[in-house]
């Protein structure tokens, strides 16, 4: 029998897969299940989160909204506003030797940056530039960015790309140097962008770099299990997430709500951020066959599924046309062809058994 969503929360707070957590199905009121840490006050459904990756759909919509306005154009190269990418070096292949690298073939554009194709991002092989990643400080991970923007982008910007920008996919990094586009763009901060162009319009009054200051303490902990159990390792109204900003953080990613970011899904799906048109292009496949390589990413990702701008897209099977995505923190959302949206945020870092409740999710009917 298909479970809700407070069915499958429950079912795994009960195991210690995750403390508690946070969810909305469809127009129903949020639910909250759990508590806030293994011995810890009951969760609260106005509890705020590090959403880490689904911060991607947030930055894309905000770079489509340029776009639609004519400020930016997909197929712009962006070295007209980041000139450190102007002559990137690319390999042969993503496993070559960096002794290999030379000029690349093509420029870094900005739909390359929504769709994961530029050159830049995770490296799933012990290859040589995932070496230079790890000792550059570059290689992505649950903690907080360890450097400010534009060292960030030097950083980058001094490594090969693995590919030829289109010719291939690795996730992650293209989203940090398009937040960095996003504030050159708008001659600001890639957060005065966000705000004007989706946390406004949408009513996000709970979501960005840093929590509000004065409601610190509705920020929960984030944990990673360890074999002594669920570790503690970002503190609860406090640190990297908290205000000030330690640098520029437009590289980074947000804080959210499960009301906030389900009113993001909503004004999204109902075209009050985008042009429908654009909401249809950014929940169409947009990645090539030939850029789908087996190693690009986990296992079977590829198996019926694609990416659009910022969010995966369904291919195949019950829940074709769904487009969603994860936080390596717990978080998840996805959005089905009929307009349903589901939403849930916890706060345990990606591990097989977050993986697997996040799995369960998609099944849910109700919440």
């Amino acid at each position: 029998m298909p479970e809700t969503l407070s069915d499958v929360l429950i079912r795994h707070v009960r195991a210690g897969t995750i403390p508690g957590a946070v969810g909305a199905y469809g127009d129903d009121d949020p639910v909250a299940i759990g508590r806030v840490s293994p011995d810890g006050a009951e969760i609260s459904p106005n509890a705020v989160f590090r959403i880490q990756s689904m911060t991607k759909a947030v930055t894309a919509v905000a770079t489509l909204r340029l776009v639609q306005d004519g400020i930016l154009a997909l197929d712009d190269p962006v070295d007209a506003w980041l000139p450190e990418l102007s002559a990137p070096l690319a390999l042969p292949h993503p496993d070559a030797p960096l002794d290999e690298a030379r000029p690349a073939l093509r420029p870094i554009t900005v739909r390359h940056l929504l769709t994961n194709t530029s050159g830049y991002g995770m490296m799933t092989t012990d290859s040589a530039l995932r070496t230079a990643m790890v000792e550059a400080g570059v290689e992505a991970g649950a903690e907080p960015v360890p450097f400010g923007a534009q060292e960030w982008l030097d950083r980058m910007a001094a490594l090969p790309l693995a590919f030829d920008p289109g010719d291939g996919w690795r996730y992650h990094h293209s989203f940090g140097v398009l937040g960095i586009l996003l504030g050159r763009v708008g001659h600001g901060t890639a957060e005065e962008v966000l705000r004007a162009t989706v946390f406004d319009p949408a009513g996000m009054v709970d979501t960005g770099f840093t929590v509000r200051p004065g409601e610190e303490d509705r920020l929960l902990a984030a944990f990673r299990r360890t074999a002594e159990g669920l570790t503690q390792t970002e503190p609860a109204g406090a640190g990297f997430s908290v205000a000030p900003a330690p640098f520029d953080v437009s590289h980074s990613e947000l804080v959210s709500t499960v009301a906030d970011y389900r009113a993001f899904l909503r004004a999204l799906r109902d075209g009050l951020l985008i042009e429908r048109e654009l909401v249809a292009e950014l929940r169409r496949d947009q990645v090539p066959a030939a850029a789908k390589a087996e190693d690009s990413f986990f296992p079977g990702f590829w198996a019926g599924t694609g990416w659009g701008y910022g969010v995966s897209i369904v291919t195949d099977g019950a829940h074709r046309g769904r487009f969603g995505w994860s936080g390596g923190l717990g978080t998840d959302f996805f959005v089905d062809p009929d307009g349903t949206i589901c939403v849930v945020m916890a706060q345990v870092e990606m591990d097989d058994r977050v993986f697997g409740l996040l799995g369960e999710l998609q099944g849910v009917t109700g919440s």
